[in-house]
């Protein structure tokens, strides 16, 4: 029989992959907190229309990357690809639009099925925030502050660069649609299949093309902030005049749109040049015509998403778990004292490792093996006497403690 292993663009956390997944996440919700972010989480799965409806049927994610299938009711379902949807999703299916301003957190797993590549899998993490229900500039302000400063906790600042554009309001995206159109059908032939199938359906999508052909097309393509209205140039500037009050440096790229069908107005990126070409390691954007399309009525929101695999390639080592402190019985005999010290200092706070088996050579062994710091020796005659033989790994050094200082003593190395 064939050893198993993970499906294709999927990964096994190990322990150590873990620990820093959870630091990631961790930081996150902490700055979320700070600015008054609550945890939501939505179920993996959604019916598929959560998403068909929300990210648009000209989008890759949709055409070509969503992991849909039929459930045995006959329900069609997919994996979350994203999870701004799927928090819609949740805020207007549970009444919560009167509560608006809505500030959430979310992390978790999510799907697409595309071509496995550094720091993009099929299972892959995320967490992000959404800020619904202010239309006014300064919620892209906070929001994006809320990424830079996360960012930052991570150690990342000077690693990223946050690239901001408009997409503008719907006005201004229908003057730039009709202008995209006239460019791209004078070079129809010349045109990707796709982007071709999307010049009259939604040529911003082209926009996104990664066809080297298309690509040399964009660069000489009209640019939106030359269809902008009054009213979107002002509430851009509102956005880039908040962020330098706020000391968050940018980057305006006009090239920059967001792939998928609810976005408008600011669209932002923060971007490295330490992962070759999979350089976003956050974005988002606002998206004020979501929630309507989702149900509910017309409501504003922002947010980004973060993926914490392309995260955990930028941070740096960190140190670890602290070092356990070995429980070792001379012998069996010892065994059940060993367990009631193994738990008193549990209680206490502190990392205890206690083997299962073996004698002294065995277990100290052990201790060395795991880069115990300490190891709390118990003897026949040391329990007699209330004591337990305490040796330093680091310098070799014994002396013996009373067993019900051990908790003080232990914490107090090094």
């Amino acid at each position: 029989m064939a050893s198993l292993q993970p499906v294709r663009g999927t990964r096994d956390l190990l322990p150590d992959d873990c620990r820093r997944h959870r630091r990631i996440e961790q930081a996150a919700f902490a700055v979320a907190e700070r600015y008054g972010y609550g945890e939501i989480a939505t179920p993996a799965f959604e019916f598929t229309e959560v998403f068909a409806r929300s990210l648009g049927d000209t989008s890759d994610i949709v055409a070509k990357e969503m992991y849909t299938f039929q459930d045995r009711g006959g329900a069609s379902l997919t994996l979350r690809p994203e999870n701004t949807a799927g928090v819609v999703r949740a805020v207007v299916s549970n009444g919560l639009l009167h509560q608006v301003p809505l500030k959430l957190f979310y992390r978790g797993p999510m799907f697409r099925y595309e071509r496995p590549q550094k720091g993009r899998l099929r299972q892959f993490h995320q967490v992000g925030v959404e800020l619904i229900g202010v239309a006014d500039a300064l919620a892209d302000v906070e929001v994006v502050t809320l990424g830079a400063d996360f960012l930052a906790a991570l150690g990342l600042a000077d690693k990223v660069v946050l690239e901001i554009n408009t997409l503008g309001d719907s006005a201004s995206r229908a003057v730039y649609r009709e202008r995209l159109i006239t460019y791209f059908a004078a070079h129809h032939d010349s045109l990707s299949p796709d982007s071709r199938d999307r010049l009259h359906r939604n040529p911003l999508r082209i926009l996104d093309s990664k066809d080297e052909g298309d690509r040399a097309l964009i660069a000489e393509a009209p640019l939106i902030t030359d269809s902008l209205s009054d009213g979107s140039r002002a509430f851009f500037e509102a956005v880039l005049a908040g962020l330098e009050a706020c000391g968050v440096p940018f980057r305006h790229n006009p090239r920059l749109v967001r792939g998928l069908d609810y976005y408008c107005h600011t669209a932002f990126e923060f971007t490295t040049d330490a992962l070759g070409a999979q350089n976003a390691v956050l974005a988002g954007g606002r998206y004020d015509g979501l929630v309507a399309e989702l149900g509910g009525p017309t409501t504003p929101g922002i947010g980004w998403a973060a993926g914490v695999e392309r995260l955990a390639m930028l941070v740096a080592e960190d140190s670890g778990p602290p070092a356990p402190i070995a429980v070792v019985p001379v012998d069996m005999a010892q065994q059940k004292p060993a367990l009631a010290v193994a738990q008193r200092l549990r209680s206490a706070g502190l990392v205890v490792d206690l083997g299962y088996s073996g004698g002294l050579a065995k277990r100290m062994k052990r201790a060395n093996r795991i880069g115990a710091r300490a190891a709390v020796i118990l003897g026949e005659a040391e329990l007699a006497a209330g004591l337990a033989t305490v040796r330093d790994m680091h310098s070799g050094e014994q002396q013996q403690v009373p067993i019900d200082s051990l908790p003080t003593h232990l914490a107090r190395l090094p």
